[in-house]
Parts: C-alpha cells; sequence; structure tokens
C-alpha cells in the first residue's frame, strides 16, 4: 500500500508543478484579466540578446505589423523577472499599421521577455523569447556616473530622425517601403532604481527614473512612454515616426517632477 502510496504522489508531481503560475502568468493576470493574449508570432518580431554582454544597458526592440485591416494602438514591453516587470508602455495617440520600437534597457538577471501588441479593436497579441544574462544584477548595480554630477545635465535631451525604423534588413525595407522614419531620443538622466548604493556612504540612492516621454509630431500628440526602473542609465528610446512629419516636441517628466523639452524640424522642412 505505501508502495502504491508513493507513486500516486509522484505521477501527480508534475501537473502539480505545471499548475505553478509564473512571473508572467501572474503579471498578464494583472494587465488584461480574464481577455484572451492571442498568439503575435505574426505580428511581433522581438530583436533581443540571446545573453546580454552588459546587463546595464541591453537593446531591446521590436517590430509590430497590425493584420490586415487593423491598427496597432499600444505595444507594452515586459521583462518578466525584472523588479518592475512592466518596463516600457507606448501608447499610440495616432494608432499605425506599423509600430517599431528600440530601448535600452537594465536587465536584472535571466528572464523571459514578453511584448504585446493591442489593437484599435481591443485585441491583444503577444510574443515572447529569453535573455540571459551576465550575472551582474543590473537593477542594483552602482551607477556609472557620479549622481551629483548627472544632475547637471539630468534631462537634456539629443533627437535624431534617419529615414528607415526597422531593426532588421526586411523591417527597414518595410519601414521605407511604408514612409516610416526613426527617432532616436537619447535622454541624460542617472535612471536611479531605488536599489542602488552610493559608494561611498553605502547608503540607498533614492528612487529616480524617466516616468513619461511625450512625443508630439506637427503639433498633435503622436506617443506617449511610461517609463519604468528597468530604463537604463542615460537611456536611448527609439521609435518609428511616419515619414511625412515636419516637427519633433519631445517632453520628459521624471519620478521627481522634473519636465524638460526637446524639438526638431526634419530635415527638407
Amino acid at each position: 500500500m505505501r508502495h502504491l502510496l508513493i507513486a500516486a504522489a509522484l505521477a501527480a508531481a508534475p501537473a502539480v508543478a505545471a499548475a505553478t503560475p509564473t512571473a508572467w502568468d501572474n503579471v498578464a493576470v494583472q494587465l488584461y484579466g480574464d481577455r484572451a493574449l492571442l498568439d503575435g508570432a505574426d505580428v511581433i518580431a522581438i530583436d533581443a540578446p540571446y545573453r546580454s554582454d552588459m546587463d546595464a544597458r541591453t537593446r531591446i526592440a521590436a517590430e509590430v505589423a497590425a493584420p490586415e485591416g487593423l491598427r496597432i494602438g499600444k505595444v507594452t514591453l515586459v521583462l518578466d523577472e525584472n523588479p518592475m516587470p512592466v518596463s516600457a508602455v507606448f501608447e499610440l495617440d495616432a494608432p499605425q499599421e506599423r509600430f517599431f520600437f528600440d530601448v535600452t534597457m537594465r536587465v536584472n538577471g535571466p528572464t523571459p521577455v514578453h511584448v504585446v501588441a493591442e489593437t484599435t479593436d481591443g485585441r491583444l497579441f503577444v510574443a515572447g523569447t529569453y535573455v540571459k544574462t551576465s550575472g551582474q544584477g543590473a537593477c542594483a548595480a552602482p551607477p556609472g556616473t557620479d549622481p551629483d554630477k548627472a544632475l547637471a545635465t539630468l534631462g537634456d535631451m539629443v533627437l535624431t530622425v534617419e529615414a528607415g525604423a526597422g531593426g532588421t534588413a526586411a523591417g527597414r525595407l518595410a519601414a521605407l517601403g511604408a514612409r516610416q522614419s526613426r527617432l532616436d531620443v537619447d535622454i541624460s538622466h542617472p535612471s536611479h532604481s531605488g536599489m542602488q548604493k552610493d559608494q561611498i556612504s553605502l547608503l540607498f540612492i533614492p528612487l529616480r527614473y524617466v516616468q513619461d516621454v511625450a512625443i508630439d509630431l506637427d503639433g498633435a500628440g503622436y506617443v506617449d512612454i511610461t517609463g519604468s526602473i528597468s530604463l537604463s542609465e542615460n537611456p536611448r528610446v527609439s521609435l518609428s515616426i511616419p515619414g511625412g512629419a515636419q516637427s519633433v516636441d519631445v517632453t520628459m517628466t521624471d519620478t521627481d517632477g522634473t519636465v524638460s523639452h526637446a524639438s526638431t524640424r526634419l530635415p527638407g522642412f
């Protein structure tokens, strides 16, 4: 009888393990409740390294192409095992048939990565990958610059625009065909995670990160980006914009309430 009980317990163990929720399961429920998450293999292409060689500044990009007849209204980047998993959210005031983003992130440890694209009819498409790390514990790693010196340039931004917005050759060709350009926003900001220590006092450095980046094109709202502690120090945020845009205005707001602005007129206008 004892042997039968042990055998039954062993047989049941895999089923119990399989039912254990993952970090993604928990995040998905908190974000979307019981809404259906559709396979986004034909909608989302993620570009992320197999293993990050600089955990504190890892480029993660994705190209999103809406199914025929639909437009993309919102894209969410989730680093499942990061302390703040919902790492960047792009809400498009002007929904697009195609959208591209490329951001420099802190990847705190090996983690699944998910990108969720929401179309304007309310459908959710999800794709995922996995990123291994070098074991640097990026969210708690000491800042790369002196915190006091970083305050002197905090909020400064440099804007660059070039033709073609995709991360891959195919994506760039598609972007050119759709008359899309790539906007790079380089932000000077220490992006303190609240988990880092001052290397002299050994006290924790207060949390302070880029909370919001609002991008307007030709005086109208285009996209609003919500940040997190997952954004790297001095983050670069790149994304696709319509090729016909004549001017770009960017407003950055951080968690301390600091607001800064940058603008540029595009070549030819």
